[in-house]
C-alpha cells in the first residue's frame, strides 16, 4: 500500500487536512508526518487492579516501535474491566458489557479519525475479545500483544496461591472450614507484581486463542508480564504492523473459518476457560465469518484431548507450560487437526512456522498420543431447558459423577442463593436453578461463580447440581455446573418456566441437560406469562447493551425459538 492509498492520508485541498495538521503540529507532528500510516496504540490503563498498572509504559514502547518503523502511533485509551474488581456492583453485570464497550471505544476513534491500523495491548479478560471484535468490526490492520501474566507468591509451607485459588477458599468462609486470617494470609501472598491472573483462567486462555487465530506475533503467548520476552514482542510491534498495512493484511483476511477453527481446538487442548466460547463467537459474528462457533466447540470435545494441565486444571504452572513452549507447542501438537493454511497477520502461514516446535517429552504440554486427560474439558450441552445450549467445565482429571438428577430449587438473585446455602436451605440431591443472569436479564450477564463457590464450600459440590443463565470467571468448577443456558431465563424460554420441585436431569457424556416437564404443561405456563413493563425507563449502557442483544437474537420462546423484534 502506498502512502497515497492510506486512508489517513486526507487530500491537501481538504478544510479537514489542515485542521488536523493544527492540532497534530502542537503534539510535535510534521508535515512529513502526516504521510505516514497512522497506528492506534489501543492502551485499557488503570489504576483499579494490577491486570492494568503496567500498560502505560507498554504504551510508550509501542509508540516508539512504531516511530522507528516508520510510522506515527497514537496512544487511544478504552475502558478496563476486570472480573474480581467489577463484577462487584450490578451483579457483575458491567463485566461482560464492557467487553462490548471496548470495541465500541476503539470503533469510535479508529474510523472517527481514519486510522490506518492498530497495535492493541491484551490485558485481562474482556480486553482481548472487545479488541479482536473492533479490529474485525473496523477491519484495518491489527497485531494484539498480550501484556503478560502476573508473578505469584508462595505459602509458608511452600505451597502455591494466587487470586483464584483465594476467591475459591473464600467461599468456605461461611462454614468454617478457614478462617478469615488464613484467607488473608494467603491474600497477601497472591499477587506479587502487576499482569493478568496467573493460570489458564480467561485472560490466559483468550491470549492464547489470539494467538492461534494468527492475530499475534507467533510464539508470544503466554508471557510474563514485563519479561525480556514480552518487551521483544513490543518491540517488533511497529515493524509488524507497518507491515500488515503495507501488504493489507487486515483482520478479516486473518480471522477465516478455518482460524476459528484453529482456535478452538487450541482452547480445547489447554483445557482453557469457558468464556473463549462466547468471545470467540463475538468476534466470528464481528468477522461475518462463516462459522459456528458453539458447533466447533462440541465438534471438537470428539477429538481433541487436554495437552496439558495448567493451573487451576491440575498442577502445572504457567510458567511450566511457556518454558515447554507455550501456544506455538500446543498448535505443533495439534498440527495434524488443523488448517495449516490459515494466514498470519505477521505474514505467511502456520506451515511456516510450526516445523520444529513440538513439545519436548516430559514436558508441561504433552502429545496427542500423550495427552493429559481422557476426555474434553469444554462441554456444550443442549435439551429441553437449553434448546440453544449450555456450557459446563470438567477438570483435566476428571473423577466425579458426570449425570445428576433432581428436583429444582429455583433462585433469581445469587445472594438469594448464597443465604440459602449458609443456612443449610438447600438440599442434597437438588439442582439449585439461578435464573436471571443472562445478558438481557442481569442486563449484562451476571457473575454466578460465588454460588458455585458456596456450594463447594458447604460440602455440597457433587451432591447439589447447579444449573444458570449467569457466567462464571472460567475457574474450574467443582461438581455439575451448568453454565450460560442459552436462552436465557426470561420470557417464557425454558429456564423461566421452571418451579420448585420440577425434575432436571444432566448427562454430561451425552451433552444434554434436560427439564422433565410435559410440553402441555410448560405451555400452560408460558400462556399465563405477563411480558415485563419498564415502561422504557431504562437507562445507562447496561441498558443499551441488553436492548442491542435483544435486537440482534430476539425475545425467547418456549421451545428455545426466537420471536423477532
Amino acid at each position: 500500500m502506498t502512502e497515497s492509498q492510506l486512508r489517513s492520508v486526507l487530500p491537501r485541498t481538504s478544510p479537514r487536512w489542515y485542521t488536523r495538521r493544527t492540532q497534530w503540529r502542537q503534539l510535535g507532528l510534521r508535515d512529513a508526518d502526516l504521510d505516514k500510516p497512522k497506528i492506534a496504540v489501543v492502551n485499557s490503563s488503570s489504576k483499579l487492579s494490577p491486570c492494568f498498572s503496567h500498560l502505560d509504559d507498554i504504551a510508550d514502547r509501542a509508540v516508539a516501535s512504531i516511530t522507528a518503523a516508520g510510522g506515527v502511533g497514537f496512544e487511544i485509551r478504552t475502558v478496563a474491566p476486570t472480573d474480581f474488581i467489577m463484577s462487584a456492583g450490578r451483579e457483575g453485570g458491567f463485566v461482560l458489557g464492557s467487553r462490548d464497550l471496548i470495541a465500541h471505544d476503539i470503533e469510535a476513534v479508529v474510523d472517527g479519525a481514519l486510522l490506518d491500523g492498530m497495535v492493541c495491548l491484551a490485558s485481562c479478560d474482556k480486553t482481548t475479545p472487545g479488541q479482536l471484535m473492533a479490529a474485525a468490526r473496523t477491519d484495518v490492520p491489527t497485531l494484539i500483544v498480550s501484556c503478560g501474566f502476573q508473578s505469584c507468591g508462595v505459602m509458608p509451607d511452600g505451597a502455591a496461591v494466587d487470586i483464584e485459588e483465594v476467591f475459591l477458599r473464600a467461599g468456605h468462609l461461611a462454614r468454617g472450614r478457614i478462617s478469615a486470617d488464613e484467607l488473608c494470609a494467603m491474600s497477601d501472598r497472591a499477587i506479587t507484581g502487576p499482569g493478568v491472573c496467573t493460570g489458564m483462567g480467561t485472560a490466559n486462555t483468550m491470549h492464547l486463542a489470539a494467538e492461534a487465530l494468527g492475530m499475534t506475533v507467533p510464539g508470544h503467548a503466554p508471557v510474563a508480564a514485563g519479561s525480556a520476552s514480552m518487551h521483544a514482542a513490543v518491540e517488533r510491534s511497529g515493524a509488524v504492523i507497518l507491515d500488515a498495512v503495507a501488504q493489507g493484511r487486515t483482520p478479516r483476511r486473518v480471522m477465516t473459518p478455518a482460524a476459528f477453527r484453529n482456535a478452538v481446538r487450541a482452547v480445547q487442548a489447554v483445557s482453557g476457560s469457558i468464556n473463549a466460547v462466547k468471545h470467540l463467537d463475538a468476534v466470528a459474528r464481528e468477522c461475518g465469518a462463516d462459522v459456528d462457533v458453539v458447533e466447533e466447540f462440541r465438534r471438537s470435545a470428539d477429538i481433541v484431548r487436554p495437552l496439558t494441565a495448567v493451573r487451576p486444571n491440575g498442577p502445572s504452572s504457567i510458567e511450566d507450560f511457556v518454558a515447554a513452549g507455550g501456544t506455538l507447542a500446543v498448535l505443533a501438537a495439534l498440527e495434524d487437526l488443523l488448517d495449516r493454511d490459515a494466514p498470519l497477520v505477521v505474514g505467511g502461514t502456520w506451515r511456516d512456522v510450526l516445523p520444529g516446535r513440538e513439545p519436548d517429552p516430559g514436558g508441561a504440554i504433552g502429545s496427542r498420543d500423550r495427552p493429559r486427560g481422557t476426555r474434553a474439558t469444554i462441554r456444550l450441552l443442549r435439551g429441553s431447558l437449553a434448546p440453544g445450549h449450555a456450557i459446563v467445565k470438567l477438570s483435566v482429571t476428571e473423577d466425579r459423577p458426570l449425570t445428576f438428577r433432581g428436583p429444582a430449587q429455583v433462585f433469581t438473585s445469587a445472594p438469594e442463593a448464597l443465604e440459602a446455602i449458609a443456612a443449610g436451605g438447600v438440599e442434597a440431591g437438588s439442582v439449585l436453578v439461578l435464573r436471571g443472569y443472562g445478558p438481557v436479564g442481569t442486563p449484562g450477564m451476571g457473575m454466578a461463580s460465588n454460588v458455585a463457590f458456596a456450594l463447594d464450600g458447604a460440602g455440597l459440590a457433587g451432591r447439589v447440581a447447579l444449573v444458570t443463565d449467569g457466567q462464571f470467571s472460567g475457574l474450574v468448577n467443582t461438581g455439575i455446573v451448568v453454565g450460560e443456558v442459552t436462552p436465557e431465563g426470561v420470557g417464557t424460554a425454558p429456564l423461566a418456566l421452571v418451579t420448585d420441585g420440577d425434575e432436571i436431569a444432566v448427562d454430561v457424556e451425552a451433552g444434554t441437560v434436560d427439564l422433565l416437564v410435559p410440553q402441555a404443561e410448560l405451555a400452560a405456563r408460558a400462556a399465563a406469562v405477563v411480558p415485563p413493563d419498564d415502561g422504557g425507563t431504562g437507562r445507562g449502557w447496561l441498558a443499551t447493551f441488553a436492548a442491542g442483544y435483544q435486537r440482534r437474537y430476539g425475545t425467547p420462546t418456549v421451545d428455545g425459538s426466537r420471536v423477532a423484534p
